[in-house]
């Protein structure tokens, strides 16, 4: 059975995937954390690790400046327009599975990968 995906869309037409499992995953950290409805999904990349560059994962209660605001699945989510430029056509998956229990970010963009998956050159 094929997965349905939702899709941001930024105004270029650039788009990234959150999967239904990462979202459903989105919602349980959320709820078992006691994180506020009103608080959004950040998502975004910054200069570091072992390949360059990290993905950032973390709950804001409102958006910065210039951020791009969207809604999938019932979710906020926040993207700096920086990050967009990094994740245009990523996937973000969540991953249950022998190699570990964690958010797996799939990025066409990315050129080179750690062994770990959280950090990658473009």
């Amino acid at each position: 059975m094929a997965e349905v995906f939702a899709e941001v869309k930024t105004q270029e037409g650039e788009v990234v995937v959150i999967t239904p499992r990462a979202a459903q995953e989105i919602v349980k950290i959320k709820q078992e954390n006691n994180i506020a409805e009103t608080h959004a999904l950040r998502l975004g990349v910054k200069g570091g690790g072992c390949s360059g560059m990290s993905y950032v994962l973390a709950f804001d209660e409102k958006p910065r400046t210039g951020d791009a605001i969207y809604q999938i699945e019932g979710i906020t989510v926040y993207v700096d327009p920086k990050s967009l430029f990094y994740l245009s056509g990523t996937t973000l998956d969540f991953s249950d599975g022998l190699n570990g229990r964690g958010f797996v970010f799939n990025n066409p963009n990315a050129s080179r990968t750690c062994g770990c998956g959280s950090s990658f050159g473009v």
